[in-house]
């Protein structure tokens, strides 16, 4: 049997542990996977892009466990009343195929890119930090700023979006949050101006400057999120240039991210090396650095790992029969004859 997660219940499941402590234990469990990267068989999602959007396959898995997501990105899908991003996923058993989970994440998935971002932010931002600019008000911005609040210690947030109802949206939902600071801004650059933490989570499919070169400051950190797929950026080149930049998995990075712009031997350093203690994550206070985010298989892997044990230990969603069962594994056919299959094959007869 396969647990099964809706939307419904995925949301029990976010009540249940709390927003807060949901995205801090699950930034936890996203590190931890990308510590022992070197145990997992990755590559880069497959994508099938058309010119509205993208669907894509991300699969990854250690020896024990597969897991997969499936996802779009489709910007127009707002004007339909439907949500940009979409998502599923799926848990299996190595050793036998078998899927243990199914589940929504398009919840979730809002969730692990935060709580992404709060892993990569404590790794390479100043750690006295407490001003940051939202560049995107939309789905994604109340996670980027709850977890940057709640676990960073971010203080104020400089909001920003071209469309002054996303940035409505923003604040009435983060207004629960006395302690946190929302300053509305009338452009990216009054946004960024003294920021510690700038973060670009914005959602058109177009090559876009958001962030220029005259607009950074030393010592930012910059959390690109929004740029994550061919044709589709947020930074300027040049801020790339003047920066540490850092990323996920380069081969799907070096096509998706904002380091596309780039010539492919632009230097770029492996996150997981620097949360290993590999290699060296800000080199100074006055260092200029970004973390190119385009999303990666193995936080998914984390997500779905993190909710399948949450969801158990709390007896959440509902068993289904994803793959069929019997006493005999080499008679598939007989399970057309059973739950009304033999009377309508009769019928038909």
């Amino acid at each position: 049997m396969t647990r099964f997660i809706d939307v419904p219940t995925m949301c029990r499941l976010i009540q249940d542990v709390g927003v807060i402590p949901f995205i801090g234990e699950l930034a936890e469990a996203i590190q931890q996977d990308f510590v022992r990267w070197a145990d997992f068989d990755k590559s880069a999602r497959v994508a099938t892009h058309s010119d509205i959007g993208v669907i894509e396959l991300m699969p990854v898995s250690d020896a024990r466990t597969y897991a997969f997501k499936y996802v779009n990105g489709h910007p127009s899908n707002t004007a339909r009343g439907l949500y940009t991003v979409m998502a599923f996923g799926l848990l299996a058993d190595v050793a036998t195929g078998y899927p243990v989970l199914l589940s929504e994440l398009t919840v979730a998935t809002a969730l692990r890119t935060c709580a992404t971002s709060l892993m990569a932010a404590r790794a390479l931002a100043r750690p006295a930090s407490r001003r940051m600019a939202l560049i995107g008000n939309g789905a994604q911005s109340e996670f980027q700023a709850l977890a940057f609040h709640a676990h960073l210690g971010i203080e104020e947030i400089a909001v920003y979006d071209v469309d002054r109802r996303a940035t409505d949206k923003l604040v009435r939902n983060l207004s629960v949050y006395p302690a946190l600071k929302l300053v509305r801004c009338a452009s990216a650059a009054e946004a960024v101006r003294g920021a510690d933490i700038v973060t670009t989570v914005t959602a058109d499919k177009t090559r876009a400057a958001i962030l220029a070169p005259g607009m950074v400051e030393p010592g930012m950190h910059i959390n690109a999120v929004g740029g994550d797929c061919p044709g589709k950026t947020e930074l300027h080149a040049d801020v790339l240039r003047r920066a540490r930049v850092f990323v996920e998995y380069e081969p799907q990075t070096r096509i998706e991210g904002d380091i596309q712009q780039l010539p492919r031997d632009f230097p770029v350093v492996d996150l997981w090396r620097v949360l290993a203690g590999i290699e060296a994550g800000r080199q100074g206070d006055a260092q200029v650095t970004v973390f190119d985010s385009v999303g990666f298989a193995l936080e998914d892997y984390a997500t779905l790992r993190y909710v399948l044990d949450q969801a158990t230990a709390r007896q959440l969603g509902v068993e289904v029969e994803l793959v069929p069962g019997g006493d005999d594994p080499k008679d598939l056919f007989g399970h057309t004859r059973r739950a009304g299959g033999r009377e309508a094959i009769l019928r038909v007869a």
